[in-house]
């Protein structure tokens, strides 16, 4: 098994270009995209700052993912 970069030290630009805006984004600067990076080495989902396309990318796995959409739906974020 190969082991995969996670967590800090992760830049967002060099995973992917295929971001996704998330749906709740009113066009703002406070927004944040996703990548489906499942069928990648990095096995994960990865998610940044808008802001800074070229900053740090936190990588979860879908279970989390699915937890933080959770929560975030039953928030008053």
């Amino acid at each position: 098994m190969t082991d995969t970069p996670r967590g800090p030290g992760v830049r967002a630009s060099d995973l992917t270009d295929a971001w996704t805006k998330t749906s709740y984004s009113s066009g703002g600067e406070q927004c944040i995209e996703i990548a489906d990076l499942r069928q990648t080495a990095h096995a994960s989902i990865a998610i940044r700052d808008s802001k800074t396309p070229d900053g740090p990318a936190l990588l979860i796995d879908t279970e989390q993912f699915a937890a933080l959409t959770r929560f975030a739906a039953g928030s008053d974020i």
